[in-house]
Formats: C-alpha cells, structure tokens, sequence
C-alpha cells in the first residue's frame, strides 16, 4: 500500500513530450521553449535554472498553465492540459497547483486571512470552514496571531509565508515557486527555504525557479536551461540544505 502522505516518487506527476513554446515579436519568431522533454516526479524537489532569456520563466509558465504552449504535449496530473482554453487551464490551475511569487502578489486591502482564503472563495467554500482553514495554514507556517494584519504591517518573510499558506489553500500536491527568496535577505530566505523543505517532506512536489547555486542546493535535482532547451540534469540527492 502506498503512503498517501508521500505518494510514489516514480510516478510522473508532470510530463512535457516535445514542448514548444514560440513568440511572435514583430516579422520575427522567438523560440522560447524548442523541443522540451521531461517528466517530474511525484513527490521530487526540483529547482530550474539558466540564464537569461534561457527559456526558465517560459517553462514555468507553460507548467503553470499560465500559458498555452504551441506544440507538443503537457500532462499534468495524469490529464493532458495542452488544448484547454483560458477557462479551463484557469479551473485546473485553482484545483491542483499552488503558486509562490517573489513578489508575493497579496492584495494589500485584505488581512492575512483573506489573502489566504482567497483561492478557497473561488472554489466556492463557506465562511465558516474558509475561517477555519486559514487559521490552520496561518499556524502552520508560523503566522499564527498575524490573521487581522495587512501586508503592509508583515516583514518580507512575513509576506512569503503568507503567500506560501495562500499557496496551500487548496491543498495542491504541485507547488510552484518562482524566485521565493529573491526579495528577503539571507536568514529570512534560508528560513522560507526550510519551510519549502518540510512541505517537500509532507509530500509535496515542489518545482522551483532561482538563478543562486546555494538555493538550487536544497533542490533534489537541478534542471539547467539554455537557449529554450535542456542543457543538463544534476541531482543533489536529497538536497544539501
């Protein structure tokens, strides 16, 4: 019997078979993504990296279903999603992905606990059990006492955990974060960074965009960008921390 808290790490939860992604700029065409190929394992930790203009922000785009690839093949969740229109890639990002910004993208207006409650809203939840589930977020990522502040009253670690229990809202089993700790120093980072680790143990698939070696490390494995494909794959074993 499988451990449903840690689900089988040989089952790819996401597969990309033969991926393009290209955009029209003026008379020219740009190949974001040319020919990509890979599938992430349920469960696994991986951290995308490249340089500029290496096709990594399009990647994650496409595996957010923020995105509608040109050709080739997305499989997400066992479900093909590469011809879903705008509507429908919206429902399905809602249903099964979590999404962690470097700029965290809370609504400003809101207390922490709307902010965290606003995936819930759209999926239709009550008041009542909304409530309920941001209080258990708020105290799992170490925010309890913070739901009547606003973001302008939270330190920057403070924002990224709440937009990491927004992300959780909805108990997506992808997590995708782009940059997490690009806009906090460096003991708040690692901080936001062990917290990623421990959803990674709960049994979390977490796929992850940075351009520093030191936050690929806590990663699994590292898949390496150029020029719109795969340049390599390196595995950290269980991540170096």
């Amino acid at each position: 019997m499988i451990d449903k808290a840690k689900p089988d790490s040989s089952e790819g939860i996401i597969r990309l078979e033969d991926v393009h992604k290209i955009y029209q700029m003026g008379s020219n065409q740009v190949n974001a993504l040319a020919g990509v190929s890979i599938s992430f394992e349920r469960g696994s930790f991986w951290a995308i990296m490249g340089p500029s203009g290496s096709g990594k922000s399009t990647m994650m785009n496409i595996l957010g279903c923020l995105d509608h690839l040109t050709r080739g093949r997305y499989t997400l969740e066992g479900e093909d999603v590469s011809d879903l229109d705008d509507d429908a890639l919206s429902e399905f990002r809602l249903r099964h992905l979590g999404f962690i910004f470097q700029s965290f993208n809370l609504i400003p207006q809101l207390t922490v606990q709307k902010n965290i409650e606003l995936p819930l809203y759209y999926l239709g939840w009550d008041a009542a059990d909304s409530a309920k589930r941001a209080t258990e977020l708020a105290l799992r990522v170490g925010l309890d006492g913070r739901l009547d502040h606003h973001p302008t009253e939270l330190s920057g670690g403070q924002m990224q955990r709440v937009a990491i229990a927004r992300a959780l809202a909805n108990d997506p089993q992808i997590l995708l974060a782009d940059e997490p700790t690009g806009n906090l120093d460096t003991a708040t980072g690692e901080q936001i960074l062990n917290l990623l680790n421990e959803l990674h143990d709960q049994g979390k698939t977490i796929i992850m965009v940075t351009h520093e070696a030191y936050i690929a490390a806590y990663a699994q494995k590292q898949l390496h960008m150029l020029d719109g494909k795969i340049d390599r794959i390196e595995e950290n074993g269980n991540g170096t921390k």
